[in-house]
């Protein structure tokens, strides 16, 4: 079985939470017994997240050698340039090494289909932020955001909507189906 679902914001990627007071997880939203995330989404990043009951699916959805595309949108604190968009588009150096070159492109705004953020980005009126798509090969701890940091874009907000072939296509927060593999 292959579960698409939409992780909503500040919802950790596991079943449980030792944390005092607990968080919210995957098991107050996934009524299936032995699935598992394959691969991870941050508990403040939102989107689709992949579930499956079967070992050698998960391995070729995460496993590095296979390069799953991860598409993002991203929100970002400032005003996306050429010369950042360039420096995405070659790999940017991060602290634990080079990224592999990423599309990257500008959007002129968000998506039409994105759904308002519980609870809402912070708004500066003296800041602006920009929005752009981000599609990378690899998926290192948090690397998305520190790409963006990396050329002077911190992400503000950032949505998953793509793992190779498998697409948010339509699902809203919270929601999940069964895809066909």
């Amino acid at each position: 079985m292959l579960i698409l679902f939409n992780k909503p914001f500040g919802v950790l990627s596991q079943f449980t939470d030792r944390s005092v007071p607990p968080r919210r997880t995957l098991a107050q939203f996934v009524p299936y017994a032995d699935v598992y995330p394959a691969g991870r989404l941050d508990y403040d990043s939102e989107g689709l997240l992949l579930l499956t009951d079967q070992g050698a699916l998960a391995h070729r959805l995460t496993d590095p050698r296979h390069r799953q595309a991860k598409t993002y949108v991203v929100q970002v604190e400032g005003v996306i340039t050429p010369a950042a968009l360039a420096a995405l588009r070659r790999g940017v150096e991060l602290n634990d090494g080079p990224t592999l070159p990423a599309q990257a492109r500008s959007l002129a705004a968000p998506p039409a289909w994105l759904w308002p953020r519980d609870p809402p980005i912070r708004h500066r009126k003296t800041v602006p932020d920009s929005w752009l798509e981000l599609c990378i090969g690899e998926g290192r701890n948090r690397q998305v955001r520190r790409m963006t940091a990396a050329v002077g874009l911190p992400t503000l907000r950032l949505i998953r909507t793509r793992v190779g072939e498998h697409a948010l296509d339509g699902l809203a927060p919270g929601e999940l189906r069964i895809a066909q593999h």
